[in-house]
């Protein structure tokens, strides 16, 4: 242990760094994330259509949350949703953007 007492009041940050230390439970979170997104998008189901936001109805007041597709897109760096999407829909392309994502650390 680094035995740093809560009065240097030092950041997450600073301690990972001092502990040569990198995140890995956020990657970790999101790559499962992703494969099990891949997995429900290859289907043409009720979750499919949750997921696009292809559902009819009233909005909802307030902030839009943000989907899920938009986080994913974020982490994994790609473009747009239509690239997204077909990607999901081939495996190996799917699999490999995943790799990619989380080499990188975009986490």
């Amino acid at each position: 242990m680094l035995r740093i007492s809560w009065t240097e009041r030092k950041s997450k940050e600073t301690v990972l760094i001092e502990a040569n230390s990198r995140r890995s439970l956020i990657k970790t979170v999101r790559k499962r994330q992703a494969t099990f997104l891949g997995h429900v998008m290859r289907r043409e189901k009720l979750e499919h259509l949750i997921t696009t936001g292809k559902l009819d109805g009233k909005r909802g007041r307030g902030k839009q949350r943000e989907k899920t597709m938009d986080g994913l897109k974020r982490w994994l760096g790609s473009g747009s949703s239509t690239e997204t999407l077909t990607a999901m829909g081939h495996r190996e392309l799917w699999r490999n953007m995943i790799a990619d994502a989380s080499k990188h650390g975009t986490g």
